[in-house]
């Protein structure tokens, strides 16, 4: 997966789904009442963070993951159509679902 992120992208530029759920982020923009609250995130907006997602797990023996060669297939946790867990640095911050933009996940 790319999880790259043009910052100068527009809306008009952003998927549907993109869009829609643009919102979902309007809490950490640092609105007046937080301002008011004296909450200052400026010095942490700098911070890099490492956000990944998971398709689903699986557990297995040893013997059985070296026998996986390339065309296997690895049964997972979780049904396909199901929303992806969206991490920071480890920690489970949403669920989401996968878009192709550009042949780009």
């Amino acid at each position: 997966m790319n999880d790259e992120v043009d910052a100068n992208a527009t809306a008009a530029d952003q998927p549907e789904a993109a869009q829609a759920n643009a919102g979902a982020f309007d809490e950490l923009a640092e609105p007046a009442d937080r301002k008011e609250a004296g909450i200052d995130l400026q010095a942490i907006r700098e911070i890099p963070v490492t956000v990944s997602t998971e398709l689903g797990r699986t557990s297995m023996p040893i013997a059985r993951l070296l026998d996986l060669g390339q065309g296997s297939v690895i049964g997972l946790d979780r049904p396909a159509g199901e929303p992806l867990d969206v991490l920071v640095n480890g920690c489970l911050i949403a669920h989401g679902e996968v878009v192709v933009v550009d042949d780009k996940f």
